[in-house]
């Protein structure tokens, strides 16, 4: 076929005159020569205000060709094969179809020469062309290739080896490395760009599986059959990244890497344990900077921000964060210490580890291996002046006896405990050993939190949901005739859940002259619960049907982080019984 010139396809299409498209072409250059990975169709559809799809639209009336939607389209392998892998990803082409030996190619940029010819000749039969959309059709590569698929063929029929860790380790979507560098770099690349917060390589007799953990939920990541093959490789490829000691595989180890994505910099925490089918690797991603979001950020309510305000700001006293791994307690204290550093106060923090470095703050790394405890570390930072502490977690009796006597001492002091709700952590802390009256004079307050998905904003429409249901979970009943109630019916910004992000949902008990005296006579945590309750306390649920309240999240949501055994019964059937 003739290839085909732009600029006359434009005028015919009505979508530019010639000094436009002159004037689009230099500005994507100069875009492209300054990092910018935008494709040229996509970035000349956003500069004559059009959208991407309605433009190929027009530009395919104007060639003749069809433009395809490819998310109703189902990849057959045959279909696959015709078109190499490396020839795919490397000019971003997907074959559809195979009609009486025609293949059909889906393509974004009908003006590429070199992209039409390389198809042509991979396909080594005819071929029809229609127009996607290029993040369509990077979509349906990953789908249907798996993600590092092009990198895998370029390993086929060598042995894998070791690599030494490069020097440069910018992480970018083309990077151009050697083949096992440039798989991790991808897997870590495409976690970055899906909003992960780990990466988890998980080997079994047959397959290596990695997924993704994105808003707090584990999405399997597609990959190429033959990646098993190589396992051993990328795994060693990583714990080279990491510092570890690649020739252990019988003991657990843990390293860390430091990377920069697109000028942005990233830590990642590694873990390794060894399995019956080989070492299972984790990745915990750190971005650096996107953590400190101010406390109105963080999903409070407006009273509760109030009160958390006054508390953090007070000379003396523990202020304990409680909940399950991965609620964002570490997220909160953060938010907290940001909001008081200045010049004029002395923060000291000993965390294990140090996950996010502020800037005018001394932060401390746990180094159990050589002493370092939690205890140790406590113990020496009261020596250093500081007006403000925080410690990483609370695990035992003595971390716990110095962090109250620093608090009475005229220091202020932030941590963390692992309770269900915040009154049990009162009893938590007496159980441990410590006197009840230290605890009542010492703890300023608690702050129970969970982290919920958020309604995907793209795809948010009106549900209905059965009034017997909400009362089967114990939404207010005075709300059930009045509430309007939400839901995500999937879409691509989404990946199709319906959710996207997260927010905190909280239980925050401030110490008052009633919670005192139940503390120091050793009241159980439910009275404890249901003064604070009398004392306009809201609980984690009643925060969640706030937020459901306020079309934030679901219910479904909700009930899932804050389910404990008495409302399990409750939930048998719900999807019966909810209105679609």
């Amino acid at each position: 076929m003739a290839f085909l010139s732009l600029k006359s396809v434009f005028a015919q299409a009505n979508l530019g005159s010639v000094d436009q498209i002159d004037t689009w072409s230099r500005a994507w250059s100069a875009a492209a020569a300054n990092g910018s990975a935008e494709p040229r169709l996509a970035f000349f559809a956003r500069e004559s205000g059009i959208a991407e799809d309605a433009f190929l639209k027009r530009l395919g009336e104007a060639l003749g060709w069809p433009f395809i939607e490819l998310k109703g389209i189902t990849l057959e392998n045959e279909v696959r094969k015709r078109i190499s892998t490396k020839v795919a990803f490397q000019h971003m082409v997907i074959p559809v179809s195979v009609d009486a030996g025609v293949l059909k190619v889906a393509v974004s940029d009908p003006f590429d020469a070199s992209m039409l010819a390389a198809v042509q000749f991979d396909a080594r039969g005819a071929v029809d062309f229609c127009l996607a959309p290029r993040a369509e059709i990077e979509k349906a590569l990953k789908k249907y290739y798996g993600v590092g698929a092009e990198t895998l063929d370029e390993m086929s029929g060598d042995d894998p080896v070791e690599l030494e860790l490069a020097d440069n380790r910018e992480i970018t979507g083309d990077d151009q490395d050697a083949s096992v560098i440039k798989f991790v770099n991808q897997v870590i690349w495409e976690a970055y760009k899906d909003r992960s917060t780990d990466i988890h390589f998980e080997p079994s007799e047959d397959e290596l599986r990695i997924r993704y953990r994105i808003d707090g939920i584990l999405h399997q990541t597609p990959l190429p059959p033959q990646i098993k093959r190589y396992q051993a490789a990328l795994i060693s490829r990583i714990k080279v990244m990491s510092g570890m000691n690649i020739a252990e595989k019988r003991l657990p180890q843990d390293g860390r890497i430091n990377v920069r994505i697109k000028g942005e910099e990233i830590d990642i925490r590694v873990s390794t344990v060894p399995t019956v089918w080989g070492e299972s690797v984790s990745l915990r991603l750190l971005t650096r900077g996107k953590i400190f979001f101010g406390l109105d950020r963080l999903g409070f309510g407006a009273d509760e921000e109030t009160h958390i305000r006054d508390i953090i700001v007070k000379p003396h006293g523990i202020f304990l964060v409680t909940g399950p791994t991965g609620s964002g307690k570490s997220t909160s204290l953060y938010a907290f210490l940001s909001t008081i550093n200045s010049v004029t106060k002395r923060i000291i923090t000993i965390e294990e580890p140090v996950e996010y470095e502020l800037k005018g703050i001394n932060q401390i790394p746990v180094r159990s291996d050589i002493g370092l405890t939690f205890a140790v570390g406590l113990r020496h930072i009261l020596r250093q002046d500081p007006n403000v502490i925080m410690v990483g977690e609370i695990r035992d009796l003595e971390t716990a006896e110095i962090a109250i006597r620093a608090s009475l001492t005229g220091h202020l002091v932030f941590s963390t405990l692992h309770t269900n709700d915040a009154p049990s952590a009162f009893t938590r802390l007496i159980d441990m050993g410590i006197e009840p009256f230290l605890v009542a004079s010492s703890l300023e307050a608690v702050m129970a939190q969970r982290l919920v998905r958020m309604i995907c904003p793209k795809c948010k429409t009106p549900q209905r949901v059965d009034a017997d249901y909400l009362g089967k979970v114990g939404f207010p009943a005075h709300e059930i005739a009045t509430a309007t109630f939400w839901k995500g019916s999937g879409c691509e910004e989404c990946r199709q859940l319906g959710y996207q992000g997260r927010t905190g949902i909280h239980e925050l008990l401030v110490m008052t002259e009633l919670i005192r005296p139940l503390v120091m006579n050793r009241a159980p945590a439910t009275t404890i619960g249901q003064a604070a309750k009398a004392q306009n306390m809201r609980t984690l649920r009643e925060d969640g049907w706030r937020k459901v309240r306020l079309g934030q999240t679901t219910i479904e949501e909700v009930l899932r982080v804050t389910q404990t055994e008495e409302h399990v019964k409750g939930l048998i059937g719900d999807e019966k019984v909810i209105g679609k």
